[in-house]
Order: structure tokens, then sequence, then C-alpha cells
């Protein structure tokens, strides 16, 4: 079938693509450098704000991938987390709606969720802010009756690009560079999916996922510094230091002055503190039934970021 994948460029949109590719699905990346990318299947060049271009890359499709995300840690006009993370979305179903209700595929975020012990979401910065927001679109259009499903992805590392997208393998090539200055929150449990993993759920929720359900696709619940461990065990780096969370604080404190200053975006902020603080672990027997969704462990994918290395 023919699906169409807003945000085929980015980290995740790429493995999406290419896992769609080979199942045998003809993937139509829509973004705004999707001809330049390379990628397999159709190129249409196009924002996630331009509607027209949105409808005309949906009329032919049987699904909707709807990947495109802001992923910052901070914009100095709050407002494109609005345009980007809300109002695509709400794009997306509206192109949907003119071009016969494809399914739609809507990939969320962790950090759109509760963290564990807690009743209600974090809203800590404007990306976490505007994926709550959004999930509370996405959760109407299904009780509406529109045909869509929701995935949650955890920590997705693997090869790539070391972008705002792929956190653990910017933090890993730091690391091995000596450039890292140190972790927060090194004990606090994420939940660590490796991509090739994710990319073939998102396959899967295409192919046979029943509209209104909604996936975790989390991966190894383990503490940050257990990735850490294993480089060390790898390469013989030696472990980052473990920065307190005042100092972490303070330093936010500091970097959001600069970058008001400046425009230039801080190295950390309150709002990334305040997530570190949370345990993020992430329950994904839902997608390992019904997706065939795997967890891989983290020693195995971490030996393999390191290869690709």
């Amino acid at each position: 079938m023919r699906v169409l994948v807003t945000g085929g460029t980015g980290y995740l949109g790429r493995a999406v693509v290419a896992a769609l590719a080979a199942a045998g699905h003809v993937p139509v990346v829509y973004a705004r450098t999707a001809a330049d990318a390379g990628l397999p299947g159709d190129a249409v060049a196009g924002d996630i704000r331009d509607e027209a271009a949105l409808a005309r890359a949906a009329a032919s499709c049987a699904a909707i991938c709807h990947m495109a995300a802001l992923v910052s840690l901070w914009r100095p006009r709050p407002a494109d987390f609005d345009e980007v993370n809300v109002g695509g979305l709400e794009a997306v179903l509206r192109a949907a709606a003119r071009a016969g209700a494809p399914k739609i595929v809507y990939t969320s975020s962790f950090l759109a969720l509760p963290p564990r012990g807690r009743a209600a979401p974090l809203e800590a910065n404007d990306y976490q802010r505007t994926k709550v927001a959004a999930e509370r679109v996405a959760a109407d259009a299904a009780r509406e009756g529109r045909p869509v499903v929701r995935l949650y992805p955890g920590v997705i590392y693997g090869p790539g690009a070391a972008t705002e997208g792929n956190l653990v393998g910017r933090l890993v090539r730091d690391h091995l560079a000596g450039r890292l200055p140190g972790v927060i929150g090194a004990d606090r449990p994420w939940s660590y999916a490796w991509i090739d993993d994710v990319a073939r759920a998102h396959v899967a929720a295409v192919e046979r996922a029943a509209p209104g359900t909604r996936y975790v696709l989390g991966g190894d619940n383990v503490p940050q510094m257990a990735i850490f461990a294993r480089v060390r065990d790898l390469t013989g780096r030696p472990l980052p230091r473990r920065i307190p969370f005042a100092l972490a604080h303070a330093a936010g404190v500091v970097e959001e002055a600069r970058a008001r200053l400046t425009g230039r975006p801080p190295l950390l902020t309150r709002g990334a503190v305040r997530i570190f603080r949370e345990d993020w672990s992430l329950d994904s027997a839902d997608a390992v039934r019904d997706l065939g969704f795997r967890v891989r462990p983290v020693g195995e994918g971490v030996a393999g970021l390191l290869a690709s290395l």
C-alpha cells in the first residue's frame, strides 16, 4: 500500500520509511527536504503546516504515519512547538478526512505519558507541553471514531546522525570524545528502544493495528548510567561523573538567561532537569503481543551503537 510518512527525513522517520519499503509498501516521504533525502518511495516536498500540499500528498495513500514533530530543547519562539506538534496533527487529521479517512498511525512520545508514580503527564518544557496537548487531540479523534492508532516510543537509539532525535548516540559520541560534562539523574530509569525495532513496530501498526488502539514502544528499562557502564565494558572509557540536581538546576537558570540575551539555544534548561528527576520506565507488553515488538537488551543495543560509530 502507499503510506504517507510525514517527517520522513527525521531520525526515526528514515528508519520507518526503510522498514515500509522493506515490507513491500510504497512510502510517500513528506518533508521540506524530501526530494534531496535519497530515500525509497516517492518524495513530496512540503511543510507540515502547508495544508494544501499535505492534502495532495495524502490523496492517494491508504495510510498515514504522522511523525513530523519539532523535537528541541528550546526555541526563542515557543509558538513554533504549538504550530508543528499540535497544529501539524490537526492538519493531518483534516487531510485524512479529505482523502477518504485512511488509517493514521500517530507517533507521539513517552513524554506525553505520566512518569511512573504520577497520575498526570508533566509539561516541563514546550516540547513536552505540546506533545501532551497533541495527545489530547489524538485521543479526541479516536473517541470520535477516526481511524487513529497512537504509538509512544521510548528513548530511541541506534546508528545514525547525532541529532536531537538521537540523544543517546550524541551523548555516547560526546562521552567517547571527552566532551560530556556529566550525567544528570544517572540512577533514574529510562526505557531504551532500538530504532529498527521501533520502525518495524510502526509497519505492523500500519498493517494490522485496530483503529483506536494505542501502544507503548519502550524497551529495556534501565538507569541512564547503564548505557555508560556498557560503553565502559566495551571500550574501557571510565564512567562520566554524576551531576547533582541542584547544580544542574542552577546551570539551567544560567543557560536560559544566556539564551534570552543571545538567542542561541541553551545547553540545559530547568525543564530538562525536571524531566531527568523522574522514573520513565515503560511497559511495552501490548506491543510485544500485538505488533511483534522486540524489547532489545541495552547491552546488545549499545554494542551495536558502538559498532556503527
